[in-house]
């Protein structure tokens, strides 16, 4: 009995020594995730009962503190603009050529009627720095290889308390994520897919988020073009562009 303990002993010690800790598989996604500057152009696919709509983009970020969206359709959205600095938000309407300030409970309203928030656009910070991370296990997830972490926030001003993600074991980018509410309940379900190899890093180019409040097949946020680490003009994030 007490050699068939050592080698099961053995094995576990082994086991845990291959597995990089989850706090570290975390930096390694927020490592591969994020970069000091980004551009992209986007679709965002908003999927209704009897239809869907798609709403085009491009997006300018610097680290989490900046970013300035402009849209360009359908018609209707055409010009409209967004500037996030730190935690204040602006969006410019060219219908009413006016520019309103969103706060407070306003951040958990939808974009344009998706399954996203203006919380969600504006929360760009890395997991590492929001949360701890606990191991969960090992799964399958398609035909990829994945590490189940669950997440618990350590700030205060987390948008969710706590989220489960499912993280690709070769490339560290996740697969599948779980976010809920402090009571437990499951608000949303994102799922990430095409992943490609961009600038030496792996990145998914289709994400769905599920409000798992509502009906229906979620939106779908396509990247169309994406830029990794590039030169961004000051001029980009200053609210004097938002009427230009």
């Amino acid at each position: 009995m007490i050699s068939n303990l050592l080698r099961t002993f053995a094995f576990l010690f082994s086991f845990s020594q291959d597995l990089p800790p989850a706090a570290e598989i975390i930096r390694k996604v927020d490592a591969n995730m994020n970069s000091k500057t980004q551009i992209n152009l986007s679709q965002m696919v908003v999927h209704g009962r009897r239809s869907s709509r798609t709403i085009e983009s491009k997006s300018y970020g610097e680290g989490y503190n900046k970013s300035f969206i402009e849209y360009f359709a359908p018609a209707r959205e055409k010009g409209t603009k967004m500037l996030k600095l730190g935690k204040r938000l602006w969006i410019y309407s060219p219908a009413t050529d006016r520019t309103i300030q969103l706060s407070g409970h306003m951040l958990k309203q939808s974009v344009m009627g998706s399954d996203l928030s203006y919380e969600d656009m504006m929360d760009d910070r890395k997991l590492s720095e929001m949360y701890t991370a606990e191991y969960l296990g090992d799964e399958e997830l398609g035909a990829r290889k994945v590490w189940v972490v669950y997440l618990l926030a350590k700030v205060p001003d987390a948008s969710y308390p706590s989220r489960k993600v499912w993280i690709d074991q070769t490339h560290f980018v996740p697969l599948k994520q779980e976010l809920y509410a402090k009571s437990g309940k499951l608000l949303k379900r994102v799922l990430f897919s095409d992943v490609r190899q961009v600038s030496g890093r792996w990145y998914p180019h289709r994400i769905n988020y599920k409000d798992m409040l509502k009906n229906g097949k979620g939106t779908d946020f396509i990247i169309k073009e994406i830029q990794f680490n590039p030169e961004i003009p000051e001029s980009i994030f200053s609210k004097a562009k938002l009427r230009k």
